[in-house]
């Protein structure tokens, strides 16, 4: 295959999702992602085979830098996770509409499933020591805490689905009462440390 025009993969993943916030999903493709790049329609193919493949890289990228972002915060790890969460949960929330479209379509796709699985391990993975850090121990005897990093992802998701689908759906209550949750648990295990 020919060599691509000079341009990284992630460049292309920032044009893809400008594209998305300005195009949507419905009307995304590679070749608006190589106009809006300056580049050829062969260079995105270089790099993504597929729009189903840019589609989940880019899913993937926003992933991996909101953990970054996370790992590398030195105050509330839980205030702050529950502030990035809270910032993709809305009606029109490009991200969880991608990452359900993707969900919906890997169920006829092998591969496009295998990849969103991997992900989700990933993102199971990061919150479990992101957790680690704060409690020391699970807060509720017999739950451990990668078993925490599960439930609290689904929660995260579960909650997007709802302002998916309800443009009224009271983000800011709810996540206020997430974090009161969170922040109690939190104190359970600091009470149990100190004992």
């Amino acid at each position: 295959m020919a060599k691509p025009n000079v341009i990284e993969k992630s460049d292309l993943l920032n044009f893809a999702k400008e594209c998305l916030v300005d195009r949507g999903i419905e009307k995304f493709t590679l070749r608006a992602v190589a106009e809006r790049a300056g580049v050829t329609q062969g260079t995105v193919y270089y790099h993504f085979r597929t729009k189903e493949q840019l589609l989940i890289d880019t899913v993937k990228d926003v992933c991996d830098r909101s953990w970054d972002e996370l790992s590398e915060s030195d105050g509330n790890m839980i205030k702050q996770a529950l502030a990035s969460a809270k910032s993709r949960c809305s009606h029109d929330s490009f991200y969880h509409k991608l990452f359900f479209i993707l969900m919906a379509a890997s169920m006829t796709n092998e591969k496009m499933r295998e990849q969103l699985g991997d992900l989700l391990e990933r993102e199971n993975k990061a919150l479990f020591q992101s957790l680690a850090k704060v409690w020391t121990q699970s807060p509720i005897k017999g739950i451990s805490l990668e078993t925490w990093a599960i439930l609290l992802n689904a929660i995260v998701d579960g909650l997007a689905v709802q302002a998916l689908m309800n443009k009224d759906f009271p983000v800011e209550q709810v996540y206020e009462a997430l974090e009161q949750v969170l922040t109690s648990l939190s104190n359970l295990t600091m009470e149990k440390d100190s004992v």
